[in-house]
Formats: C-alpha cells, sequence, structure tokens
C-alpha cells in the first residue's frame, strides 16, 4: 500500500511541477509582450541616437567629441532611472586622422584620376609632399610573398582582396579580409614597399573608403596604409592590367599624441534578491570619425541604455543587478573593455553574464552564445519565447570585443545577432548616420536585448 501511495506523490509532485513551470512561462510570455509594447510604442533609443549623432557627432578615443558623449551618455543613463551611475577612469590611445587625405591613380602617360581614400586608423602619416611610386596589386599574402623582395621593393602594395559574396552571414566574409587591413602594411614592409592601400572592407561597391584599426609589427619599417573605396579599388585594378607601369599618389597627415584619460560609463540597477550577482548588457561609445557612429556602435549604447529605462517604466525588479555599460575605445585598442574586466576582477565582482549588441541597429535575428553548453542548453530553452518576435537563432557563438576580456576567462558571453546585409556597405564609412538607421529595427533589438536581460535576472544563468 506504502508503495502505491508513494507512486501517486510522486506523480503529483510531476504534474504539481509542470503546472509550476506552465505558469512561471506563461507570465514570462505576458512579460516580454509587455516589454516589447513598450519599447516599440515608448522607447526613446533612436531619439537619443539622433541626439548623439548629431550634437555629438563621431567619437574617436581621445577627441574632444569622444569627452562630450561620456557626458552626454552619463546624463542619460540618469534620465533612464538607473539607480546610480558612475564612471571608470580608461587611458586611451589618441590617433587623429588629419587634415589631407588624397590618392590618386597616375597612367604611365600622365592621365590622371582620383580616387577616395582615407587613412586607416593608428597608420603614420606620408611624407608631407606625400608618396608617388608604381602600383603592385595582390590578392592575399602568399601572392605578396612569392613576388618578394626584388618585385616589391620601392612600389605601394595594394591589397585587392574582395569580400567572398558566397557568405551569407556578411561577419564572416568580413572576417576573412580582415588580415589585409590590420597587417597589410607590415607585410609590405617585409618586402621593401613604400607604402600600402587596401580594399575597403565592404559588401558592396560604392564611392566611400571604409577605414578601422591597423597594426604594426615593430620589428618591421612602419609604412603608411590607407583604405581605397571598392569602385576606386575596382578601377585600379583596371588600370594595373591595361598599364602595368601606373603608379599611385598617396597624401594623409594623420598621427599620433599622446594618450589622454577617458572613462567608461556604468549604470546600474540593484537586484533585489541577489544583488551581488551582476548581469553585463552593452556597447561601445566610441566610433570613427568619418561618419557619425550611428550603428557602429551608438545603436547599442542607446539600446543598453533602454534596457534600463524599460525596467524602470515597467515597474521590473530585478532579481539581480543590472549593468549598463558604455565601453570606450573598442574601435583601436579595447582599452575600456580591459578596465572594466580588470576592475571587476579588481572587485571581486560576481559577473554572471555579458551581453553585449554592436553588430548595428538592425532587425534582430536572435543571440550568439560563447558559453558552455549546459548554459546554452538554459538559454535555448526560453527560445519558444522569442519565436512570436521572429527571434529565432541562438545556435551561433560570437558576443562582442568589449566584453571578450571577461568571456576569455569563462564568462558566458551574449551578441545580439542581427540581419546583416546592409551593415559593411555603412560600416567604418561616411554613411554611418542616423538617417541610415530604421527606428522600429533599432527598437526591435532593444526590445530582444531587454526580454534576454529579463529572463537571466528573473532565473540566473
Amino acid at each position: 500500500m506504502s508503495a502505491v501511495k508513494n507512486k501517486i506523490l510522486f506523480f503529483i509532485s510531476i504534474i504539481f511541477c509542470l503546472s509550476e513551470n506552465a505558469v512561471a512561462q506563461q507570465d514570462d510570455s505576458l512579460m516580454l509582450r509587455k516589454i516589447y509594447n513598450e519599447i516599440l510604442v515608448n522607447g526613446k533609443a533612436y531619439d537619443w541616437l539622433s541626439d548623439l549623432t548629431k550634437t555629438v557627432g563621431g567619437r574617436l578615443s581621445g577627441s574632444p567629441q569622444a569627452a562630450e558623449a561620456v557626458k552626454w551618455t552619463e546624463k542619460k543613463m540618469k534620465e533612464a532611472g538607473a539607480d546610480s551611475v558612475w564612471l571608470q577612469e580608461v587611458k586611451v590611445p589618441h590617433w587623429v586622422r588629419g587634415e589631407k587625405e588624397e590618392g590618386t591613380i597616375i597612367r604611365s602617360d600622365g592621365k590622371k584620376e582620383e580616387v577616395p581614400v582615407c587613412a586607416l586608423g593608428m597608420s603614420v602619416a606620408t611624407p608631407v609632399a606625400g608618396i608617388t611610386a608604381k602600383v603592385i596589386e595582390v590578392h592575399d599574402f602568399d601572392e605578396l610573398k612569392k613576388l618578394g623582395e626584388e618585385k616589391v621593393k620601392g612600389k605601394i602594395v595594394f591589397y585587392n582582396h574582395p569580400f567572398d559574396q558566397t557568405f551569407i552571414n556578411t561577419f564572416e566574409a568580413y572576417g576573412n579580409a580582415g588580415k589585409y587591413r590590420w597587417a597589410g602594411a607590415s607585410e609590405a614592409a617585409r618586402y621593401g614597399a613604400v607604402a600600402s592601400i587596401t580594399r575597403s572592407m565592404s559588401s558592396s561597391d560604392n564611392d566611400y573608403p571604409h577605414t578601422g584599426s591597423m597594426g604594426y609589427n615593430d620589428s618591421l619599417p612602419k609604412i603608411p596604409c590607407a583604405a581605397v573605396s571598392t569602385n576606386g579599388a575596382n578601377l585600379l585594378s583596371k588600370i594595373l592590367k591595361e598599364d602595368s607601369e601606373t603608379k599611385f599618389f598617396l597624401k594623409q597627415t594623420c598621427h599620433m599624441l599622446d594618450s589622454v584619460l577617458s572613462y567608461n560609463v556604468v549604470g546600474a540597477i540593484k537586484g533585489n534578491e541577489f544583488p551581488d550577482e551582476i548581469i553585463v548588457v552593452g556597447g561601445h561609445l566610441d566610433s570613427w570619425d568619418l561618419g557619425k557612429g550611428a550603428h557602429d556602435d551608438g545603436a547599442g549604447v542607446v539600446q543598453s541604455i533602454e534596457v534600463l529605462r524599460t525596467f524602470k517604466s515597467l515597474g521590473i525588479k530585478p532579481k539581480r543587478t543590472i549593468h549598463a555599460v558604455a565601453f570606450m575605445n573598442e574601435e583601436n585598442g579595447l582599452m575600456g573593455g580591459k578596465k572594466y574586466a580588470e576592475l571587476a576582477e579588481k572587485n571581486k565582482d560576481k559577473n554572471i553574464v555579458a551581453l553585449e549588441s554592436d553588430a548595428g541597429g538592425f532587425p534582430p535575428l536572435g543571440f550568439g552564445l560563447n558559453m558552455t553548453d549546459d548554459k546554452k542548453k538554459k538559454i535555448q530553452v526560453w527560445k519558444p519565447l522569442f519565436l512570436p518576435y521572429n527571434l529565432w537563432n541562438f545556435e551561433g557563438e560570437g558576443d562582442g570585443a568589449d566584453i571578450s576580456p571577461m568571456t576569455r576567462k569563462g564568462l558566458p558571453g551574449i551578441g545580439l545577432h542581427v540581419e546583416s546585409q546592409r551593415y559593411f556597405e555603412i560600416h567604418h564609412a561616411k554613411t554611418d548616420v542616423i538617417e541610415n538607421v530604421n527606428k522600429r529595427e533599432l527598437h526591435l533589438g532593444a526590445a530582444a536585448m531587454t526580454s534576454l536581460i529579463y529572463l537571466l535576472s528573473r532565473y540566473g544563468l
């Protein structure tokens, strides 16, 4: 009889648990609907982004605009209702583009054609009068190595490595081409080149050169390096096929100044049950200077502030503490991300997970999960809650550069995955402006982030 009784109690407990889970899922579903309604109807992210990009503008680390952006963000986090807001001191590099950037194709018959160029971030300048030299085109480092010093010395190396258009996820194409921007100058200098120019890292043909950070191998000479627009690259390649004696004139006046004191901005809502457990959500406040840093990454910053505003507006009291972080210096140093990780370790903060938005304010598709399989499964259980909002991709692993100093040490990392087809038309270019951001798409991303932060704050990881 006791065995039968035990079985009955066992099945009752299962039914009770299933019923309890069903109620919890219903509660979560209703809360996500409230979050989406609040942001889609009353969201402030787009207005904030418009204000940031139009009143502050591009925010290159060390610039007066970056300093102004810190004050702006601190004010907006307070207005959003953060329980506390503070600044973290960060020493950042201060590279200045200068005023002159010129690129001219010079045929052997003297005919000239100007093409749009821009210095790559952290490059050295050309001599005051610029550099004029014959051009040698390569598509990859293997081709450069085969040519060797005999054919490269004294020339300008032109890296013409287009995006692989077969990649559906354009971030894969970006990653594939990135080494020529980052290491192209030093590899060219290895064989005696006097400068290098790199095809802009863009998925489309246009007249806008795309900047981005590069790095030097300190054991090799530092030569100037620039990006040429994709249309300019196509033209140069065509002319070189017709006239191998073609030269290129490059002039840029960029230079490094002394490092500058800057700041990360952190806004917090304190958890009411597990306040020592911290969920980090953020984007990077700095941007390149050609455009206004709307998608990259003003979008991630305002979406993170929107998380705070929405929690306060809906009266959600998170069980765990939330830190919204505007990181400084992602573009050319990652000093903000490193400093946040350093202080978290020093203060023995119990960060449990970090989410970054740094792929633009485009329609969200899901989340990249950089974490152990058991933790992935905990988040993937919530996938049905997100399907009504067209979020379906919970399989990738990409997260974000600013949180990487923590994720490399084992902290679970999450990245907002978005539709990427248009991103590299404007990435690091003059066209990264508010006019190329869709309000509804930006707010859908903010709603997705807020919803996941809500679930993480309720259940932990």
